[in-house]
C-alpha cells in the first residue's frame, strides 16, 4: 500500500493522456485512410480490425505509465531523464505518424522505413528507461514486440499490394 500514497495521480494522469492523445489524434487523422487498407490484400496473420485499436490503447497507457516512473524517478540525473523523455518522445512523433504514411497514403514501402525507425527508436527508448528504472523498460516490451509484428504486416502488405 505504501507504494500508492507516493503516485502522483495528476502527473501519472498527465503522461498517460499525452501518449494516448498522440495515438488517438493519430488515429482520427488516419481514419478515413483505414477505408482504403480494408480492401488491399493482407499478408498471414493479419488480426482482425477491431484488435488493433485494443493492443494500441494498452501500448499508449503502457507508454504513459513508463514514462511517468521515468520523470518522477529521483535517483537518475536530470540530463539521463531528459535525454530518455527525448527519445520518447521522439517515439511517439515517428509512431504519429507511421499511421498517416500507412493508412492516408498508402505508401506501404515509406511506411515500412518509417516502421524500422520506430522498431530502432523504441528499442533505445526502452533501453534509456531500462537504465534509469527497470520497470519502465520492462513495460515496453509488449510495445517491441507489437511493433516488430507490425513491422512484419507492414512489409507484408507492401508486398502482397505490388
Amino acid at each position: 500500500m505504501k507504494l500508492i500514497h507516493n503516485i502522483d495521480f495528476k502527473k501519472l494522469g498527465a503522461s498517460c493522456a499525452i501518449s494516448l492523445g498522440v495515438g488517438a489524434l493519430s488515429g482520427l487523422i488516419s481514419m478515413s485512410g483505414m477505408k482504403n487498407f480494408e480492401s488491399a490484400q493482407k499478408p498471414p496473420l493479419t488480426p482482425p480490425s477491431w484488435l488493433f485499436p485494443v493492443v494500441w490503447t494498452i501500448l499508449f497507457l503502457l507508454m504513459g505509465v513508463s514514462a511517468y516512473i521515468i520523470y518522477t524517478n529521483h535517483y537518475a540525473d536530470r540530463e539521463t531523464k531528459n535525454k530518455a523523455l527525448g527519445v520518447y518522445a521522439a517515439q511517439l512523433a515517428v509512431n504519429f505518424f507511421w499511421s498517416i504514411i500507412f493508412f492516408n497514403l498508402s505508401a506501404y514501402l515509406f511506411a515500412f522505413v518509417w516502421i524500422l525507425l520506430l522498431l530502432a527508436l523504441i528499442v533505445i527508448m526502452t533501453k534509456m528507461f531500462y537504465d534509469i528504472s527497470p520497470l519502465a523498460g520492462y513495460l515496453q516490451i509488449p510495445y517491441i514486440i507489437w511493433t516488430a509484428f507490425a513491422t512484419y504486416l507492414t512489409l507484408g502488405v507492401f508486398i502482397v499490394n505490388m
